[in-house]
């Protein structure tokens, strides 16, 4: 094993152990941004969804996930949170059975509280490395999760390995449009930024995503930028930042080291999604 090597397990090992102690601590404020506790954006349908209603907006873009997936059969989560989009998927289509994975013992063990009586269970595992059997799933869904490990080929020779032949992976989330480089001082800024405070090893450029699931196997792969649904609820996040600053006050509760993190994360995300040059927000469908 070469150095490089070693020093890229040991930077993944390092940042479950952060995005752990990230969700162990602040999963419980995902619930004044979401009563789903969807800890995702939103999917912003005309005629469909309501821009001044987030949870609207947030349900929406896990209907858009199962709709791609085609949902049937047993489908695996890859990095569930809470189980928001599990749970949705579950109480919206008859015969689905999904198993999802965290690295967050609270996230695993409150999950599945509020999956009692549904047919899912959450197990504390890394995305990364699983241990289901090969071929179990017919779907998998990513829903800004693989960020945490940098989009990394691990993530999805994973998400190959578990697939059935001709099952679909989703995944929607963030992405750069160029390499961290070639971003302005501005970008740049912003893109520091918003991964220490969301525990994220790297943003994936979105054109060498690509090629790494055509070199890993993937076939039909549809990329859809979905920045601009996306957008309305992003625009949410100060108006929630605030909201949740001055509950604690009222409170008198105190501010915890990781909900700082996590409401810096999310002002950065503000502050990169108006950065349309840089940063793009994408759904991507792809079949093994």
């Amino acid at each position: 094993m070469n150095t490089l090597h070693l020093n890229t397990e040991l930077l993944h090992v390092q940042n479950n152990r952060k995005t752990a102690n990230l969700y162990n601590e602040a999963t419980e404020d995902y619930e004044f941004w979401s009563r789903d506790f969807n800890m995702h954006f939103g999917y912003y349908s005309p005629m469909t969804t309501n821009p001044f209603r987030r949870d609207s907006m947030l349900n929406e873009m896990n209907r858009q996930i199962y709709k791609r997936l085609d949902a049937n059969g047993v489908l695996c989560d890859m990095g569930c949170g809470m189980g928001g989009t599990m749970k949705y998927g579950l109480k919206h289509y008859d015969g689905l059975k999904i198993m999802g994975v965290t690295l967050s013992d609270f996230q695993a063990k409150e999950g599945n509280k509020r999956l009692e009586g549904l047919d899912g269970l959450i197990l504390k595992e890394d995305y990364n490395h699983t241990s289901f059997a090969n071929e179990t799933f017919d779907g998998a869904m990513a829903v800004e999760s693989f960020c945490h490990s940098g989009h990394s080929v691990d993530s999805f020779n994973e998400a190959w390995r578990i697939l059935k032949p001709g099952a679909k992976l989703v995944v929607a989330d963030a992405f750069l449009k160029k390499d961290f480089e070639d971003l302005c001082i501005g970008g740049s800024y912003c893109y520091k930024g918003l991964c220490n405070g969301w525990s994220l090893e790297k943003l994936g450029n979105i054109h060498r995503v690509k090629a790494m699931l055509e070199e890993i196997g993937f076939k039909d792969i549809y990329i859809e930028d979905i920045s601009f649904r996306v957008v309305p609820s992003v625009l949410h996040v100060p108006f929630a930042i605030s909201g949740f600053i001055l509950r604690k006050i009222a409170n008198a509760e105190p501010l915890k080291p990781q909900s700082i993190k996590n409401l810096k994360g999310s002002l950065f995300a503000l502050l990169s999604g108006v950065q349309m040059n840089n940063f793009g927000y994408y759904m991507v469908t792809c079949t093994k």
